[in-house]
C-alpha cells in the first residue's frame, strides 16, 4: 500500500519486501534429501496427508517432553549456569514448546519468530530493568517495568517481525518481574538462547517424522530474487559473447527454458509481498490475483483481492484454502 500521510493508521511497515531480495536463496533444494527432510523441505509437500488429531497429541507429547527434559538436563550440568542460580526451566520454555510441537503451522512457531523473537525479548526486557533499577524505589515500580517490557517486546517483534509470540512476551516480563531471572541481567541471553536451540533441534527431529517443520526458515514469501536476477544477467551475457557451441546444446538451452518456465508457472512460494504479481502456494495452487476495485472474490482455486487492500501472509493462506475447498 502506497504510503499516506494523511492516514496514519493505515500505514504498514514491511521489512520483508526490502531484505528478501537481497538476501540468498533457500540452500535446502541443493542439500540431501533425508538432511533436507528434517530441515522442514518438501519437494512436493501437496503429497503428504493430513495426520489425524490422536497422532498430532502423540508427537506433540514425546515432542514437549524431550525438549524440555533435555533443556533442563543441559542446565543442570552447565558450570556457569548453576554458579549463577540459572532456573531449570525458564517458564515461557513452556508456552513455547506448546507452539513447536503442537501448533506447528502457526507462524508464531517458526525459528525466525521463535527465536529472534526470545532475543529480541530478552534484551528489552533486561534493558528495561537495568533501567527501572536506577530507581530508588524499584520494588515498588517494577510492576510497571515488566508491563513496559512486555510492551515493547511485543511492538518490537511486530514491526521487525510481524509476528509476536506469546513466549517472548512472558521472557520479557520475567526479565523485570521475576527475581531469580531478573538476577541474571545480560546473562540471561545465554540460557534463553540455549533453550531455544535446544528446543529448535528436538522439534527438527520430531515434528519431520510423520509431519513437517519449519514450513520456512526466514520468511513465507521467496528470497533471493536480486541474486537470482544477476545469475540471470551473467548468464544472459555469457550466452550473447560466447554462443552455444552446438546444436545440441542449443535444444538443451531450449528444453531448459521451457522447463524454468513451466516452474515458473507453477510457482512454489508467494512473492514479496508488493501485491503486483500472482501468487500460488505449492499446497494449495490457488492463483491469488491482485486488481484494481473494491470487491474481494473468492471462487474456485482463485481469489481476486482489490490493491487498496492489505494482507497478512496468513489471511492469505485462509483465503487460498477456501476458494480449494469450493466445488
Amino acid at each position: 500500500m502506497p504510503f499516506d500521510h494523511t492516514r496514519p493508521f493505515r500505514w504498514h511497515l514491511d521489512i520483508d519486501r526490502h531484505l528478501n531480495p537481497i538476501l540468498p536463496p533457500s540452500l535446502l533444494p541443493r542439500l540431501p534429501a533425508p538432511v533436507a527432510h528434517f530441515l522442514g523441505y518438501r519437494s512436493h509437500p501437496s503429497a503428504q496427508g493430513a495426520l489425524g488429531n490422536v497422532a498430532v497429541v502423540f508427537w506433540a507429547c514425546i515432542g514437549i517432553f524431550s525438549s524440555l527434559a533435555v533443556i533442563g538436563a543441559a542446565t543442570q550440568h552447565v558450570p556457569s549456569f548453576q554458579s549463577r542460580g540459572v532456573p531449570t526451566i525458564i517458564g515461557s520454555f513452556g508456552a513455547a514448546a506448546v507452539l513447536d510441537f503442537y501448533a506447528i503451522e502457526s507462524p508464531l512457531a517458526q525459528p525466525r519468530n521463535a527465536i529472534l523473537g526470545q532475543l529480541v525479548s530478552t534484551l528489552v526486557g533486561v534493558a528495561t530493568c537495568k533501567l527501572f533499577m536506577l530507581s530508588p524505589h524499584f520494588e515498588a515500580i517494577r510492576w510497571l517495568g515488566a508491563s513496559l517490557a512486555c510492551a515493547m517486546a511485543t511492538a518490537a517483534m511486530g514491526l521487525v517481525y510481524r509476528n509476536s509470540p506469546p513466549p517472548a512476551g512472558a521472557t520479557a516480563l520475567m526479565a523485570v518481574l521475576d527475581d531469580d531471572v531478573s538476577a541474571l541481567g545480560w546473562f540471561l541471553i545465554a540460557p534463553v538462547m540455549l533453550g531455544c536451540m535446544i528446543m529448535l533441534a528436538v522439534a527438527l527431529l520430531i515434528n519431520n517424522i510423520q509431519r513437517r517443520f519449519p514450513y520456512y526458515w526466514w520468511s513465507p514469501e521467496e528470497t533471493g530474487r536480486r541474486w537470482k536476477k544477476q545469475q540471470q544477467n551473467h548468464h544472459q551475457q555469457g550466452k550473447h559473447v560466447d554462443g552455444p557451441s552446438s546444436e545440441s546444446e542449443k535444444g538443451l538451452e531450449k528444453t531448459n527454458s521451457e522447463t524454468s518456465g513451466a516452474a515458473s508457472a507453477s510457482g512454489s512460494g508467494s512473492g514479496s509481498g508488493s501485491g503486483e504479481d500472482e501468487d500460488t502456494d505449492l499446497e494449495r495452487q490457488a492463483t491469488v490475483t491482485w486488481v484494481e476495485g473494491e470487491r474481494l472474490v473468492v471462487s474456485k482455486n482463485h481469489v481476486t483481492i482489490p490493491r487498496s487492500m492489505y494482507l497478512t501472509y496468513e489471511e492469505k493462506i485462509v483465503l487460498e484454502t477456501l476458494s480449494q475447498r469450493l466445488s
